[in-house]
């Protein structure tokens, strides 16, 4: 079932203007150090072995399949970030990372603002600018949480580049954000007939299985 509803007096609509301006959530920050030292690993051609850095673990409602609200609005599958709720709903807006949902509006629908779930109806719901939200209880979604890397932090990793002889090739990357910093990439080779043990820029880590199409390897510690 679906519904239209509008908020006609002005001062409504003054008012959820100013609470869709209100960030009241502060999503998780946390470290990561991928694989945990001391676990055995195995990472295709072309995937990272190791990985440190810092990402957000913040809130999301998944929607899960196309919608359409009436005439007005088109919901795309993905994910939408948690901002703000109150005793009732749950606001989300878009975002533009990997895997984030959209809302395209039509040519005469107002512009769209935000999503929203309500607690106790399980409504999904279209959050225009102008205060009016368009409401479905047959759209698929779930609450969930994702990893949003840190913008203003560096991130490290190092990926596996394939097997010739004795020797193994991987490349080194620091990012930052989600942008590669190209004087801070390069590739790094060992000779596995001298040891096992392989390490780059304090990360360290036991081979115990190469080919050229994966790598299977301990993790002694991560990069410092």
């Amino acid at each position: 079932m679906r519904k239209n509803i509008y908020l006609l007096a002005l001062v409504s609509l003054l008012l959820t203007a100013c609470a869709q301006q209100t960030f009241n959530y502060s999503p998780k920050v946390t470290n990561v150090d991928f694989p945990p030292v001391g676990k055995v690993h195995t990472a295709q051609l072309g995937e990272n072995m190791i990985a440190q850095g810092m990402y957000i673990e913040t809130e999301a409602v998944k929607v899960l399949a196309t919608d359409t609200f009436g005439l007005a609005y088109t919901v795309m599958p993905g994910t939408f970030l948690k901002h703000r709720e109150d005793d009732k709903r749950i606001f989300f807006h878009v975002h533009g990372n990997d895997g984030a949902g959209n809302v395209v509006a039509s040519a005469l629908a107002d512009p769209f603002s935000a999503v929203m779930v309500e607690k106790d109806s399980k409504e999904f719901c279209i959050l225009s600018t102008f205060g009016s939200y368009n409401c479905s209880d047959d759209t698929q979604y779930e609450l969930t949480t994702v990893p949003i890397i840190k913008s203003d932090t560096m991130q490290q990793t190092l990926v596996y580049s394939g097997r010739v002889g004795e020797r193994i090739n991987m490349v080194y990357r620091e990012f930052q954000g989600n942008m590669i910093r190209d004087a801070f990439t390069n590739r790094v080779e060992y000779d596995l007939s001298e040891s096992d043990i392989i390490g780059y820029k304090g990360a360290r880590l036991r081979v115990i299985e190469a080919t050229n199409q994966k790598i299977t390897y301990e993790v002694l510690s991560n990069f410092k």
